[in-house]
């Protein structure tokens, strides 16, 4: 059933923004299930949350695309989010990273623009994969590492990929990619 939820907010507001006209890229979760899928249905995994990549200087515009679904923008520890008016648990949320800016201060590398992203097998615009590979390595999180074994599993991304990465992220390629190696026996 929360998957289905998830789909169900995720599905709502690509429509809303896509007839609003605003550019956005679907990022975290939904990013690596849509492209896993492109390869690999079976291998995609679920996500609890929507998460979005925009401009800041659309986050009015936004609002007012997403007020109509009963989405209301809040801040919540720091990020940016929408939550649903009668039930504003962050975890269930739209949240947001802003584009051209880095994720957190001290992030080397910035997220990258909206306007690369294209439209997904899955009908919205997805981040383009180099750049989801980029912002789920300066992340850096267990379930980012997850997501990146995901790719490596189906064949998205290889260990070629560690020298078109910036000199910064190519250490935390590097662990994952031993890991994954280590874990499919290659290593």
């Amino acid at each position: 059933m929360a998957v289905n939820r998830v789909q169900e907010l995720l599905e709502r507001v690509t429509r809303a923004l896509d007839a609003a006209g605003l550019d956005y890229a679907i990022i975290g979760g939904n990013a690596v299930a849509a492209w896993v899928s492109t390869i690999d249905p079976d291998a995609i995994r679920t996500t609890k949350d929507v998460d979005l990549l925009v401009r800041r200087s659309d986050l009015d515009r936004i609002a007012a695309a997403l007020r109509p679904l009963g989405l209301v923008l809040a801040e919540v520890l720091g990020v940016s989010m929408f939550v649903d008016a009668n039930d504003s648990s962050p975890r269930t949320g739209v949240h947001l990273l802003f584009a051209n800016e880095p994720v957190r201060p001290d992030d080397a590398v910035r997220a990258p623009d909206v306007e690369q992203a294209k439209p997904g097998v899955l009908g919205f615009r997805v981040i383009p994969l180099m750049e989801l590979v980029k912002m789920k390595l300066l992340a850096f999180r267990l379930r980012d590492q997850v997501h990146l074994v995901d790719m490596l599993s189906v064949g998205l991304i290889d260990a070629s990929w560690k020298a078109r990465l910036p000199a910064e992220l190519q250490d935390r390629f590097q662990q994952v990619l031993e890991a994954f190696e280590r874990e499919e026996g290659h290593g």
